[in-house]
């Protein structure tokens, strides 16, 4: 064991996900890190940090960072209640993305309050991470922190517009001073189109912590949800987001002919769509509105027979919800959104793939569920998903972080 880390999680506040998960296993591995959480931390995280031996900062460091952070909050208010304004479609298109640009701004003097921060509190740390980093102004993040990172980029959800590209192309010489972490090859094609100039390595995001879901949480599971053993469960993880094709899932619970437990849990959900599966014969729908704790949807995975993932095609961030059910021992039914996925995915056993947006491709899939349950992945599973251990990733991590300071004295 060496020196601490710093590691800066702006969504720490919210409950759940493997953000939060993967925050709480790299501090395990270097007690006395420093856990930036600008917006906060949710209760259930701030024990697990606090038994890991992390050291917790929710506000910023000295006079710069304080007004980084107030302007990033102004700018938020800003952006919201312009959201609020144009939020119906009779505004031009380019008149409502003017507020999701102004997240962007707020999101970079966040990420330069959290970094200044770092700078003032773990001058020498063996590295410095942004674990869930905007898409856009990662020089400008760089310059006003003066501060080397790493940045995670998961995903592009606004693209820049013309301010806010100016302001990059003002930034730029603070790019050498960042490297990009891609969690798949495909953000890492996206944004290198881009973000030529950009410094970046390509390492998944998940890490596996170990804690597979032992036979006893399975029982107790089944006996939450009121389920025999010999009835089939899926479970349906996560918010139910623009990306995940809802509808073909709606397309195939209408073909199914056999029984089947569907549990359900995420925040948002679509209620009325859950008041039609409810009334659908042979389905019986157990609903847990999110965001819900970690032993929470621990229960969830534990009860299922298979997890559900769908995406539309081309969808190519990182799944959490794949590496959940790698990491924990439970059997898959995903779609072939993402081909770099099915290719690790092909022949595996406890994996059922089926063609993106074919529902009756996914009625077949929970027929065979059904009928009988695929084997749990073994404890190799996360490795062959490219998914490292809590302390290989600390290893990438620092090393990547020396390789920057290799470049830059201030470090």
């Amino acid at each position: 064991m060496t020196g601490p880390l710093v590691l800066i999680e702006p969504y720490a506040n919210r409950l759940g996900g493997h953000h939060q998960r993967t925050l709480v296993a790299l501090a395990r591995v270097r007690p006395g890190s420093l856990v930036i959480a600008p917006h906060g931390i949710a209760t259930e995280t701030v024990g697990a940090l606090r038994e890991a031996g992390a050291r917790l900062v929710t506000g910023p460091s000295g006079h710069q960072a304080r007004v980084l952070l107030a302007a990033s909050r102004l700018a938020a208010s800003i952006s919201a209640a312009g959201q609020r304004l144009l939020r119906s479609r009779s505004w031009p298109r380019r008149m409502r993305r003017l507020p999701h640009q102004v997240t962007l701004i707020a999101r970079c003097l966040t990420e330069g309050a959290a970094l200044r921060t770092a700078r003032r509190l773990e001058p020498r740390a063996d590295a410095v991470v942004i674990l869930t980093a905007s898409e856009a102004l990662h020089g400008a993040a760089a310059l006003l922190g003066d501060q080397p990172h790493l940045r995670f980029v998961h995903e592009a959800v606004t693209d820049e517009d013309a301010v806010v590209r100016l302001l990059g192309r003002l930034a730029r010489r603070g790019e050498g001073r960042v490297i990009a972490v891609y969690p798949t090859q495909a953000v890492a094609d996206q944004f290198a189109a881009a973000f030529p100039r950009l410094p970046a390595v390509l390492g998944g995001f998940a890490v596996d912590d170990g804690h597979r879901l032992t036979a006893g949480e399975r029982e107790g599971g089944r006996a939450a949800f009121d389920v025999p053993s010999s009835e089939a469960v899926v479970c349906l993880v996560g918010g139910w987001w623009p990306y995940k094709d809802i509808a073909v899932i709606d397309a195939a619970l209408s073909r199914l002919k056999e029984p089947l437990h569907l549990v359900v849990t995420g925040f948002p959900l679509d209620e009325a769509l859950l008041q039609r599966w409810r009334a659908q014969p042979g389905l019986r729908v157990h609903t847990l509105p999110g965001p819900v704790s970690e032993a929470v949807l621990r229960l969830v995975y534990a009860a299922a027979d298979a997890a559900l993932v769908t995406r539309h095609r081309g969808t190519g961030k990182e799944s959490g919800l794949v590496m959940d059910a790698a990491r924990l021992g439970v059997p898959l039914i995903v779609s072939d959104h993402d081909p770099a996925l099915t290719a690790r995915l092909r022949s595996r056993p406890w994996a059922l793939t089926f063609p993106a947006g074919d529902p009756a491709a996914l009625a077949e899939a929970l027929h065979t569920v059904i009928r009988q349950p695929p084997p749990l992945p073994g404890p190799e599973a996360p490795g062959l998903l490219g998914m490292r251990s809590a302390a290989e990733q600390v290893g990438f991590l620092t090393r990547t972080f020396a390789s920057l300071c290799t470049k830059e004295s201030r470090c």
